[in-house]
């Protein structure tokens, strides 16, 4: 039986989908090592005289989509006694989320891992950190300035326009050359020029499917996760109907992996999930990446078990 104690920082167990939850699928191959988990909410974490402490419970959880956790009586517990830590808490990601990585970073200062490591959550913004990879992905422009996006949509001709700060496929707008609700839509995503959003050239292949590539310790999962809009939406996310599909990593998926992968290993991300839409990089998903369980379902692809290998070698070269 492992002594290994993990937390796990998330949203609200009883609200996530079981079926589809990625954080359920860390937990239960935790559990099933011999784990012993602890589990928290952002409320329930704070600094004492610069110590992290946190309001934990004991969770047990089961592969039942009716009855899938059981929590124990409340602990007040010092971060530095866990040995690793997940901080999955969805986004948005807030002033709230960065006021919870000082929390972590300081029970990582004191040696326990926490996946992710604190300062790269804050430091890879999923949509701006592509600005690394510019040979990975399509034209770009991020930028405040309604007349640029303007000038952007009528060199490329058709574009997606987001907000920095959305998920699950939120306020995402394609825009054609002669759209006449563009003005709208910029004035809207902009506020006028006072916050940032990112434009990108379309890429028809959205069609195909949306690829989201899970990377483990800078290496990519066997399988992709193609997610595929519905009929009459551009979207590929699979809050938004996407269908799921498993498909295995083209030439150019594996080059982009290449690249993107050995910087995020060298940044303390040790799960990751790289956005692609046929040959182009769109976004780096670093702070809660979902997907285990459709891989796993569709193409048996155990990336719970092979994230929980790498945790166990990590916590045995520090020992």
């Amino acid at each position: 039986m492992s002594s290994t104690r993990l937390g796990v920082v998330m949203d609200p167990i009883s609200q996530i989908n079981p079926k589809k939850d990625s954080t359920l699928a860390m937990l239960l191959e935790a559990q099933a090592r011999g784990f012993r988990i602890q589990y928290f909410e952002q409320a329930d974490l704070r600094l004492e005289d610069g110590d992290p402490w946190g309001y934990g419970r004991e969770l047990s959880v089961t592969d039942d989509s009716d009855d899938w956790y059981r929590l124990g009586a409340v602990s007040d517990l010092r971060l530095a006694d866990l040995d690793v830590i997940l901080m999955r808490k969805d986004p948005p990601f807030d002033t709230e989320y960065i006021f919870t990585t000082y929390i972590l970073e300081r029970a990582e200062l004191t040696g326990t891992l926490i996946v992710n490591q604190p300062n790269s959550l804050r430091d890879i913004s999923e949509k701006v950190f592509t600005a690394w990879f510019p040979d990975c992905c399509p034209p770009t422009l991020i930028t405040r300035s309604m007349r640029q996006l303007r000038g952007f949509l009528q060199e490329q001709r058709k574009i997606v326009i987001k907000p920095l700060d959305g998920m699950g496929g939120r306020s995402i707008f394609v825009v054609n050359h002669d759209d006449n609700n563009a003005n709208v839509i910029f004035e809207t995503l902009t506020d006028y020029d006072r916050r940032f959003s990112m434009a990108q050239k379309y890429v028809p292949e959205i069609v195909a499917g949306d690829k989201r590539i899970l990377m483990i310790a800078g290496k990519p999962a066997s399988h992709v996760l193609a997610r595929i809009p519905q009929a009459g939406d551009n979207r590929g996310n699979l809050v938004a109907g996407a269908l799921a599909e498993a498909r295995e990593l083209t030439d150019r998926d594996r080059w982009i992996c290449d690249r993107v992968g050995p910087i995020l290993r060298d940044r303390g991300v040790l799960f990751a999930g790289l956005d692609v839409i046929g040959d182009f990089l769109t976004e780096i998903n670093v702070t809660s990446p979902t997907g285990i369980r459709e891989l796993a379902k569709l193409a048996g692809t155990d990336i719970a078990g092979q994230l929980m290998d790498v945790i166990e070698a990590r916590l045995r070269s520090v020992q």
